[in-house]
């Protein structure tokens, strides 16, 4: 037996895509929350932006990236869905949060044998090390992600504080504050945003049984 299987293939930005399939019975299509949504048009915005309303700088220099963050595993789930447009990221979570703890085990070792040690230095080989693990999965959008992440672990908040102060500074908090958030406002955010627009792409599929 036969089936074509059409979807509409939208937000496509060169690097990644959303999908919705016509048939509603199909079950591999990921559709994105409201909030991974939210994260994903962060990333079509100016990097650094907020980098000083969380220090930065003085993240690097006090060393707290030696300190374990609660909520990094739940951040990091969130933003790899958005990016890989999958809800199934947590062999990938894993290894990034691996390679991070590796990093901070070596920098341990290494300042029991230095008496001084280079805050700019530990921050361009962290995100160095870390660019390498992610990149084979968020791709072309690799350098923001660890932007984004030095951003999450300096703020030490949990996402709901880290997000406020976000949108805040992205103007997205007053239209949903006054009752008048809609989804129509929010594709025209999303067009605001976005350096390019590209239109609809259907895709017919055919899928054998």
């Amino acid at each position: 037996m036969r089936r074509d299987n059409s979807s509409i293939i939208h937000n496509y930005d060169w690097c990644s895509f959303e999908r919705h399939y016509i048939n509603r019975n199909i079950s591999d299509g990921f559709v994105l929350t409201k909030e991974q949504r939210y994260r994903l048009r962060c990333y079509y915005t100016e990097s650094g932006f907020v980098a000083d309303v969380f220090d930065v700088a003085r993240f690097w220099k006090l060393q707290k990236f030696l300190y374990p963050n609660r909520w990094l595993e739940a951040w990091l789930r969130r933003e790899l869905q958005a990016l890989m447009q999958d809800e199934d990221v947590d062999i990938v979570l894993h290894h990034l949060v691996g390679v991070m703890e590796s990093f901070c085990k070596r920098f341990e070792q290494r300042r029991k044998q230095e008496a001084r040690s280079v805050e700019t230095t530990n921050q361009e080989q962290f995100k160095a090390v870390v660019s390498e693990a992610a990149r084979p999965f968020v791709m072309a959008r690799t350098d923001r992600f660890v932007d984004e992440l030095e951003l999450f672990l300096a703020a030490g908040l949990n996402l709901e504080a880290y997000d406020a102060i976000y949108k805040k500074r992205l103007g997205w908090n007053n239209r949903r504050e006054i009752g008048v958030a809609s989804e129509e406002r929010e594709e025209v955010e999303e067009h605001n945003v976005r350096t390019r627009v590209t239109p609809y792409l259907f895709i017919s599929e055919e899928d054998s049984d």
